[in-house]
């Protein structure tokens, strides 16, 4: 049997690089200085509860899958002690993990990273609204198919290279769909239920409808995780 801790991740502003600065901006005047503040302290919760329960067990020879981490070895170890140099609380795991003993495995392929960040970029550099309206356009066309070929990639990845009695740990985006691509045999953990962490992140930019629900979700998000009782089964996917 194969096992995979799977951690729905919630990026904070240090994982975005140069896209961090429109995402707080648009996020401010979408919402209100304060509602941003207070979900900006519920991503930190979110992360403090993940740390936490990763440091209260053994995670020597766990093989690490990160998504957007196109290489292994020194070079991995370097973008990761870097990132977290920045204040990347999901970097600041890896490397805590990496010190204790995990493995990092080259998780996704450059062509598809580089391609979905440039799109991304074209949206916060444009010059001009209509450049943005249509850079925006341009990456909602290409936005599931990139994600899909991602997904496969890493299912892949985590096929080829989790061996029959090894524990994975998966950090990846709570929009991404792996689950269903992963081979059955592999036993799945989930720190926090992917549904209500996208939940989360699909009624923020409505809290002011949906205040109550929101808010509950915010505090299960930095509930501490008891690993007793995580979420567990087997991929419906690849056989």
């Amino acid at each position: 049997m194969r096992t995979l801790i799977y951690v729905p991740v919630i990026h904070t502003s240090a994982d975005l690089g140069s896209l961090a600065g429109d995402v707080t901006k648009r996020g401010i005047a979408d919402l209100g200085e304060e509602v941003w503040k207070e979900h900006i302290k519920t991503i930190e919760g979110f992360w403090d509860a993940i740390s936490h329960y990763f440091n209260s067990i053994d995670v020597t020879d766990m093989k690490i899958y990160q998504d957007g981490m196109i290489v292994a070895g020194e070079m991995g170890r370097k973008i990761v002690e870097e990132t977290a140099e920045t204040g990347s609380r999901n970097h600041e795991l890896l490397l805590s993990l990496l010190k204790r003993g995990a493995i990092l495995v080259k998780t996704e392929v450059f062509k598809l990273v580089k391609e979905e960040r440039d799109r991304l970029l074209a949206i916060t550099q444009a010059k001009s609204i209509a450049q943005k309206i249509i850079a925006f356009i341009k990456y909602k066309l290409v936005k599931n198919r990139l994600l899909n070929k991602r997904d496969d990639f890493i299912a892949k990845r985590i096929d080829e290279t989790l061996n029959n009695g090894e524990t994975g740990l998966v950090f990846i985006g709570a929009y991404h769909n792996l689950k269903e691509r992963l081979p059955n045999d592999i036993q799945i953990k989930e720190i926090k239920d992917i549904e209500k962490v996208r939940e989360y992140q699909k009624l923020l930019p409505f809290y002011n409808k949906n205040k109550e629900r929101f808010e509950k979700l915010g505090r299960y998000l930095i509930s501490e995780i008891n690993p007793s009782t995580l979420t567990t089964g087997y991929s419906k996917g690849a056989g």
